[in-house]
């Protein structure tokens, strides 16, 4: 071993065990190995950013904008919603989406694919009973199957094809995964629909009743010798803040203000609606000195008086309620002073009736914009007008230190506000509604273009008139021309991160190969473990492979595996076609873990799972996709 080849071990073994610690993201961890490259001599300087120009990088990012197109015009969810079952059994409900989903993702990101069925996945398992996982897991586990039968389907197939481009002229083709990964995909498909019922664990069902709002909103009245009298609700919120609590709305004149301004002054009389774990309740309103006007209770009025103390009260009446689509005032309010009319009118205007507050579950998707932020980073309140209630995190549900708790891919949020408000939100930064949606078109024409066109250039890269990136690029300015995307929002779909991750990995693979560490790997990999066996050899590249995409990310995974894979078959002097098939099979096969693959993160707060659910049904997953591959593979790219 040489200085070049121990230093490109060195900087994968660091890239490789910061993937697997997780607390970088991606792309961060690929730039910081491609500047160590060149730092070391191991790629020229000139060299650096030729990855960002390689035609993978190109296609990845024109998929995610005509994906993005088929998705913002509501063309694939209105297709879903028209051939779906609607009164069939469990099985085929199950099975009809998890072959959609798997469908959609051979032609978009299957991240997107995801997002779309995931509210529909919801409706399944209320109508059918099921809980909410027996639903959700069977769907990643389809849509992460069905991307990898087409070149676009997933970053790893076109990151292969084009490193057979660089390294045997040319690249695998539009539908040259097709073969082995639709029977695989078909195969793992039939197999967590059937199976899934019983592998999958029962999860406690998740939705905005089980969230168990109602169990920490509390009312309380601001008496007239009460301090917080005249302070604005800013100061009352930093008071708060010491106790967990949080001000979920402000009644006034029988006026409810879901969002009060952290400017507003408080007045005897008003009554603050709390959200507090009911075990520090009693404390806070003793801090406060506020008292107990009555728990939101959307059951029953309970006009009996209490004789026990007021923090064990505010304690059981807040145990005692459960959650709603609104709060309930089933209080009568003092009347106003004459002189506070005029600002009482004033707060009304702009704000919303009481009517049109709804609860809502939104999910962070793994590019969202809140991740590693908080509500108070944010500003939700103040700028959408909405309040955060509750986060579920891996299936434990909690509303302690709301306002600091950075968020993370998989959560799931319980928001309170005017619908409106919160799509605004779910939109900007990218969560998915949990709830049922009405599925509109607001301009058919503009869905059927975007169909025509991607389906256009899915057949220019398939018969080879053009290549698979120029194809895409064209359907991308076939969506500028017509604005099927306003034009502003073009580059909003791109998921920059992988974009960077793509292209700053290309040029570690490249000093893998240029300075001999792949050749030096895969002649240890053979003489130790494959015996010099061919078959043995593909089964560990196809093995090792899926290992590492369950702990890191599959594009990441692919890079580093394709010039192992090609340096083993030409030492076996073997067709190295099988080879780098084998990595794109392993590279889309993340069944094991919530955090190889986004939508495996997506199911993880929606259904209420754990670290170590996943294997259980990614386990026989993964065994099948062996089973079935390796003879395809033999077969179909024979050695």
């Amino acid at each position: 071993m040489n200085l070049d080849q121990a230093l490109i071990f060195g900087i994968l073994a660091a890239t490789i065990g910061l993937f697997l610690w997780g607390r970088l993201r991606h792309d961060i961890i690929a730039l910081a190995a491609l500047l160590a490259c060149v730092m070391l001599g191991l790629t020229p300087s000139t060299e650096a950013f030729d990855g960002f120009a390689q035609p993978a990088v190109i296609t990845v990012a024109a998929v995610l904008i005509l994906g993005y197109g088929l998705q913002s015009t509501g063309a694939v969810e209105y297709l879903a919603q028209k051939i779906l079952p609607r009164d069939s059994g469990p099985l085929l409900s199950i099975g009809a989406l998890t072959l959609l989903g798997a469908t959609l993702s051979g032609f978009m990101n299957n991240v997107g694919a995801m997002a779309l069925l995931m509210p529909i996945a919801m409706q399944i398992a209320k109508r059918q009973e099921l809980a909410p996982g027996k639903v959700l897991m069977p769907l990643a586990f389809g849509t992460i199957l069905g991307g990898m039968t087409t070149l676009i389907g997933t970053p790893p197939n076109l990151i292969v094809a084009d490193f057979r481009r660089v390294e045997m002229g040319t690249p695998f083709t539009m539908f040259d995964f097709t073969p082995v990964g639709l029977s695989v995909a078909l195969a793992g498909v039939i197999f967590v629909v059937i199976f899934g019922r019983w592998l999958v664990p029962h999860r406690e069902k998740h939705d905005g009743e089980n969230f168990d709002t109602g169990t920490y909103l509390t009312e309380v009245r601001i008496g007239e010798e009460a301090k917080l009298v005249g302070l604005r609700l800013r100061e009352v919120e930093e008071l708060l803040d010491k106790e967990d609590a949080q001000i979920a709305g402000l009644v006034r004149n029988d006026f409810r203000v879901v969002s009060p301004l952290p400017g507003d002054i408080l007045r005897a009389g008003d009554i603050l609606v709390i959200e507090a774990d009911p075990n520090a309740l009693g404390a806070t309103l003793t801090t406060l000195g506020l008292k107990l006007e009555e728990a939101v209770d959307t059951r029953e009025e309970n006009s009996d008086e209490s004789d026990e103390p007021e923090e064990e009260r505010a304690g059981e009446a807040a145990q005692d309620t459960e959650a709603h689509s609104t709060i309930e005032t089933t209080t009568e309010l003092t009347p106003a002073d004459p002189e506070n009319r005029k600002a009482d009118e004033d707060d009304k205007k702009g704000r919303s009736s009481e009517d049109d507050i709804t609860l809502q579950e939104l999910v962070v998707q793994g590019n969202s914009l809140l991740l590693d932020r908080s509500a108070t980073d944010l500003q939700i309140r103040s700028r959408f007008g909405i309040n955060l209630l509750a986060i579920s995190r891996q299936g434990h549900r909690s509303i302690r230190r709301l306002r600091w708790t950075p968020l993370g891919a998989g959560d799931v949020l319980l928001m309170q506000g005017r619908p409106e408000a919160i799509s605004m939100f779910a939109s900007e930064y990218r969560c998915i509604p949990l709830a049922p949606r009405t599925i509109l078109i607001p301009d058919q024409k503009k869905a059927f273009t975007a169909v025509a066109i991607m389906v256009g250039v899915v057949l220019l890269a398939a018969t080879g008139i053009l290549p698979a990136a120029l194809a895409f690029t064209l359907g991308v300015l076939g969506y500028m021309l017509t604005k099927v995307i306003p034009l502003r929002k073009i580059y909003d779909a791109v998921d920059w991160p992988i974009i960077v991750l793509l292209g700053a990995l290309m040029p570690l693979a490249g000093a893998m190969a240029e300075t001999g560490a792949a050749d030096l790997l895969a002649r240890t990999l053979l003489e130790q473990v494959a015996q010099g066996n061919a078959v043995v050899g593909l089964t560990l590249i196809l093995v090792i492979t899926m290992m590492l995409s369950d702990f890191m990310n599959n594009a990441a995974t692919a890079a580093v595996m394709c010039p192992i894979a090609l340096s083993i078959a030409q030492l076996l002097g073997v067709n190295a076609d099988s080879y780098l098939m084998a990595v794109a099979i392993g590279a889309s096969c993340a069944f094991l873990t919530p955090i190889g693959h986004q939508n495996n993160t997506l199911i993880l707060g929606p259904g209420g799972f754990r670290f170590s659910d996943y294997w259980k049904l990614g386990l026989p997953v993964e065994l099948i996709v062996i089973a079935v591959s390796i003879p395809l593979l033999l077969w179909i790219w024979p050695l």
